[in-house]
């Protein structure tokens, strides 16, 4: 009991109570505390609740774990796609990389339709968007089967296998051999 209540004052001192706080004190402010946490609580079980569809899309070295998640469908042109918990524009910056990002709900005529969840690491920052394409392109099809066909005529689905050669020994670099030299 002494424990929590030592606790509890260093917690009134961070608040800036200025008299000593009383246990009935420290007790009301806990519940204070514990009513402002709630309403961020519930909203996020209920997002952990809702159903989703995953897939993960790669190239090169970069890894994309996207979450497909159906909305009702709003107006504008603007998709709800969040990339390490920033809205996509703000992490991908130029116009080309949203584009790419994009390209799998566009061409579908659903960016409005879903909301996209991804988490991406490794590569640059062009291959994060085509990983993200891709994630998106093998999520869609999860989603619904008909999409295959239009992705898969677009090149969405398949990956693409382009990746840095390794460097052997003896060359300078995967096939660059040192320069020849006569004596």
């Amino acid at each position: 009991m002494e424990k929590k209540i030592k606790i509890k004052k260093t917690v009134a001192k961070k608040r800036g109570a200025v008299a000593e706080a009383t246990p009935e004190l420290m007790m009301a402010e806990s519940t204070e505390l514990k009513k402002e946490k709630r309403p961020k609580e519930l909203g996020a079980k209920e997002k952990k609740n809702r159903k989703y569809f995953e897939a993960v899309g790669r190239r090169k070295t970069a890894i994309a774990r996207v979450r497909l998640l159906t909305i009702k469908p709003f107006e504008g042109n603007e998709g709800k796609i969040t990339v390490n918990e920033k809205f996509y524009k703000e992490y991908f910056s130029t116009l080309a990389l949203q584009q790419i990002a994009e390209a799998s709900l566009r061409r579908l005529k659903s960016l409005n339709r879903f909301e996209v969840v991804a988490k991406i690491k490794g590569g640059g920052i062009r291959a994060q968007a085509e990983a993200l394409r891709h994630g998106l392109a093998r999520a869609l099809v999860l989603f619904n089967a008909d999409f295959r066909k239009k992705l898969k005529k677009a090149g969405y689905i398949k990956r693409d296998p382009r990746a840095k050669e390794r460097r052997k020994y003896g060359l300078k670099k995967a096939r660059r051999a040192p320069q020849w030299q006569k004596r």
